[in-house]
């Protein structure tokens, strides 16, 4: 089983990144595990906290939970992963089941910030942007899919998304075995990405 981990800043194009991945390979092919959907549950908070949590803190997430996932598909477990909303701050009571695959992506913005997870991968990518572009998407992406105001979106960007990128995302920069500028626009960073995938496919295949 490959297991590809995939981080970069809010904003950076690492999901067009993983969806432009997914298209090129053959359904069925590989499992994604979003690092969005571990963040703890706060359900047991009033609603004015939860819109206050820092979701771009290491503490946010619940590692220890990816991390037994990844080891039960890696013994050919299914699991059960969690669907967080960010509209209520909260985990929904149903849950995805994802069944073994032969490669594991793991996606989201600290995922290579964590030791004993990175430990598990065979190959850590970080997508790269431009801190205005990402900026640009920010404000869009919360807008339309979180329901935020501009003022809102900005005032969170000053005081928790950019300090949280220099302090816990950026540095992980230096754990990545690949480096990918422009995000979704590099077109042949994800043409080289996507033929390794294929390769570990095809061996595997071979083997069988």
């Amino acid at each position: 089983m490959l297991v590809i981990g995939i981080a970069g800043g809010t904003g950076s194009g690492k999901t067009t990144v993983v969806k432009k991945i997914l298209e090129r390979i053959p359904s069925g092919g590989v499992a994604l595990l979003p690092q969005d959907s571990y963040y703890w549950d706060s359900s047991h908070l009033p609603l004015e906290e939860r819109l206050e949590i820092n979701f771009d803190h290491p503490d946010s997430i619940e590692w220890e939970l990816l991390i037994r996932h990844i080891h039960d598909l890696k013994y050919g477990k299914s699991i059960e992963q969690p669907i967080y909303s960010y509209i209520t701050c909260t985990r929904a009571e149903e849950t995805n089941t994802i069944l073994p695959h032969e490669v594991i992506i793991v996606e989201g913005i600290l995922v290579l910030g964590n030791p004993k997870l990175r430990k598990l991968m065979d190959l850590k990518i970080f997508v790269d942007a431009d801190p205005d572009d990402r900026l640009i998407r920010v404000i869009n992406r919360d807008i339309v899919e979180r329901g935020r105001s501009v003022n809102k979106v900005m005032e969170r960007y000053m005081h928790t998304l950019k300090p949280m990128h220099e302090q816990f995302i950026e540095p992980t920069k230096r754990f990545a075995d690949l480096i990918i500028p422009q995000g979704g626009n590099n077109h042949i960073a994800i043409d080289i990405l996507t033929k390794y995938i294929e390769r570990n496919l095809g061996m595997k295949q071979i083997q069988v």
